[in-house]
């Protein structure tokens, strides 16, 4: 009997995968990929902030008690990554104890059947693309709180690190992992693959202060990401494209220097 939870590549425009054999029991029809729905969806959402302001505030308790508290960059990065952490935990668990399914395998998390590394040479082919699109709509500097996150090199490094890692992992699960499936179910592949990408831009309007001209190219940066999931079937293959991606614009920044 075909597993549920595998989403095999490659997808159908309808992002119904191609199953394969496998000795499980019969699962109900309710559990038809993505078993999932918008209720999950608003429910695993709503938590995201929840989590982060908890994961602030267990940080300011253990450092209360702990001295050498870190300064603002990698207080920062850890207080983001233990937001994470508890909020992947809470997916976790609504997977399991609402649907017993499994976590990873749900959100399709497998290497492309193709190979890798055309999708990590992706990442800094469409940075480039984007950069270009950028001088075209004569995107402005902005002011962002972000830029005081990238002091000196060794802060952008820490930066770069998160940005090319726990980031674009995180980042891909929830939106092109949980969430894309479900909007593709509903609009189908183009609409669901844009409306999945509204989200992801505006959860990074802060570090670009709304600018616009920023939202619209993190529209397009997070639909090829989309395309790369729909293509391969693969939150994995999105993943490395968004991780290289953001590789080549961290490297620009090194290269470059602080901001002064």
């Amino acid at each position: 009997m075909s597993s549920p939870y595998d989403p095999g590549p490659p997808f159908e425009p309808t992002l119904q995968p191609r199953l394969p054999e496998a000795p499980d029991a019969e699962q109900p029809a309710s559990l038809s990929y993505p078993f999932w729905n918008w209720e999950d969806i608003a429910l695993f959402f709503g938590l995201g902030l929840p989590c982060l302001v908890f994961s602030i505030l267990l940080l300011e308790i253990v450092y209360l008690v702990v001295p050498g508290k870190p300064g603002g960059t990698l207080y920062f990065l850890i207080a983001q990554t233990i937001g994470y952490v508890l909020w992947f935990a809470s997916l976790y668990l609504l997977l399991r104890v609402r649907y017993d399914a499994p976590f990873l395998q749900s959100l399709a998390w497998t290497m492309p059947k193709d190979g890798f590394w055309r999708y990590v040479i992706q990442g800094p082919m469409l940075a480039f693309a984007v950069a270009l699109l950028g001088v075209a709509l004569r995107t402005p500097q902005v002011e962002s709180p972000f830029k005081a996150l990238m002091s000196d090199r060794f802060a952008i490094m820490l930066v770069g690190l998160f940005g090319v890692s726990i980031g674009p992992l995180c980042e891909e699960l929830a939106f092109r992992g949980f969430l894309m499936p479900v909007a593709v179910r509903s609009l189908g592949a183009v609409a669901g693959v844009i409306l999945t990408s509204i989200p992801f831009a505006l959860l990074h309007g802060p570090m670009y202060s709304w600018s616009w001209r920023h939202l619209l190219l993190l529209i397009l940066a997070g639909s090829a990401f989309g395309r790369v999931r729909i293509i391969t079937g693969s939150t994995a293959a999105a993943v490395l494209t968004h991780a290289t991606y953001n590789l080549t614009f961290f490297t620009a920044q090194i290269v470059q220097g602080p901001n002064p």
